[in-house]
Parts: structure tokens; C-alpha cells; sequence
């Protein structure tokens, strides 16, 4: 049944599809589609504007026009059902053989063990690997990973690996990478895996390595939530790398 009523507008000009606003939602009604927040239904809409102080460059609005009842119990089914799919499956073996649960964990060579393994680099490079672990991406790292447990947890957008020169001496040494893309992943998925991480894994601290592209900022509303659903708290850094592989900025949240 339609009525007049207040409800969010969205102005698309406006929107950068940042994300930021989607956490403060606590009806689930907004989320990024196609790299803009979208009214998901108007009857998950409250109009009382929770998500208006997110939005970095003002394109939500609370309005009135006709628009579907707000509906309590359809939001808590749509809720339920989100939590549902959110939550991943067990790891699989791939069709090529290879098992992604098969968890690896790497001890660092010796100066000696390094100087006797056969590489083949360019003039100047570093041979060595600081990666300490297998796997890396996000959706393949069950929360249960051993390496996860008391560690300096380095979460990357894929492109800033290849962006930044000298990428893992910069940023990985000493740290657990997992790595994924918030724009084309499953970031339901992700800010789940990670609450359960931040709420069993007892992590040091966390590092959110993420690009300037307006898309990218979607990793840190993954992870706003997951501290939100954990209810636990981490150090956070965020650092942003420059579409030319620059460190723009550090900040701790």
C-alpha cells in the first residue's frame, strides 16, 4: 500500500558510490548497484535518515512522496536472508586440482637457503619473498587459518599491489595479507569473514591498503561493519595509494 511519507533520495550526479552510507542503514535499504547507492525497496526505507551524515558529498535527502509503507517484518526477512547468503561456504577443491583449503604457512629462508635457489630476476630486484602464507585472497582464507591468530592483518586492494613499486617490502613484511576487490567481490561475504576474524583471531592490528578511485573507499565500509558485527575493537590504519603508486595519505580510525 503506497502513501505519502518521508523517504531518502538519492541524487545519482551526487553519488560517488562510495559506500559509506550503507552500514548506517540498519534496514539494509541502501547498497551500491552498478556504483551508486540505490534504494534496494522503498519499504525498507524508514525516511528517518540515519545514512544522511556518511555521505561525503551530501547526495542523500530525506523527501516526501507516495511511496510503499515501511515494513518492519519485510525488513528482518530481508535481513535474515542477507545474513544467510553472507556467510561462506566451505572452502572447495578447484576444478584444476588445487585445494583452497590446503593452508600453507611459509618459515623465511636463511641468507644461505636464499643464496642457493635458483631465481630469475632483473638487475637490482629483490629476491627474496616476504610472503609468509597461502593463500591470500579474502574469499579462500578461512577464519580459522592459523596465521591469522595474533596477527598484524594487512587487508589490500588488489591494484595497489601492481600500482606500487617495491609493493611487499613497503607494505607486507612482517604482516597477513589478504587480498580482494571491494567493487566486484562479494562484500556481504567479506565483512562476515572478517567479523568473524576480528572476533576470534585476536589480531595486533589491522591495515586497510586501498586505491584513490572512489570505488575503492568500499573496503573500508567492509570493515567498519565487521568491527560493528563483532562487537570488538582493532587498530586501524588506512593508507591510499595514488593511481601512480603514491602514498596520498595515513589515517588511523
Amino acid at each position: 500500500m503506497k502513501s505519502m511519507r518521508k523517504i531518502i533520495k538519492i541524487d545519482e550526479e551526487l553519488c560517488n558510490g562510495c559506500g559509506q552510507c550503507v552500514p548506517d542503514c540498519a534496514e539494509g535499504s541502501l547498497a551500491i548497484i552498478d556504483g551508486k547507492a540505490r534504494l534496494v525497496a522503498d519499504k525498507f526505507c524508514d525516511g528517518l535518515g540515519a545514512c544522511l551524515g556518511a555521505c561525503p558529498t551530501g547526495a542523500l535527502t530525506i523527501v516526501e512522496r507516495e511511496a510503499d509503507e515501511f515494513d518492519e517484518e519485510a525488513v528482518e526477512e530481508y535481513l535474515a536472508a542477507k545474513e544467510k547468503e553472507a556467510k561462506p561456504a566451505p572452502p572447495a577443491n578447484l576444478p584444476c586440482g588445487c585445494a583452497s583449503s590446503h593452508l600453507q604457512t611459509f618459515t623465511p629462508k636463511s641468507s644461505c637457503q636464499a643464496a642457493n635457489t635458483p631465481t630469475v630476476q632483473s638487475p637490482g630486484a629483490h629476491s627474496n619473498s616476504v610472503l609468509n602464507h597461502w593463500p591470500i585472497q579474502i574469499r579462500l582464507i578461512p577464519p580459522h587459518a592459523p596465521f591469522l591468530q595474533n596477527a598484524d592483518l594487512l587487508i589490500v586492494a588488489d591494484c595497489t599491489a601492481v600500482a606500487v613499486a617495491g609493493f611487499q617490502q613497503k607494505y607486507m613484511v612482517g604482516k597477513t595479507v589478504m587480498m580482494g576487490c571491494p567493487k566486484f567481490d562479494d562484500a556481504e561475504g567479506y565483512s562476515q569473514r572478517f567479523a568473524e576474524i576480528i572476533e576470534t583471531c585476536n589480531l595486533k592490528s589491522l591495515t586497510i591498503l586501498i586505491m584513490e578511485v572512489p570505488c575503492c573507499s568500499a573496503m573500508n565500509v567492509i570493515i567498519k561493519k565487521a568491527i560493528k558485527k563483532a562487537g570488538k575493537t582493532v587498530p586501524v590504519e588506512q593508507i591510499t595509494i595514488s593511481t601512480r603508486g603514491e602514498e596520498l595519505e595515513r589515517i588511523s580510525w
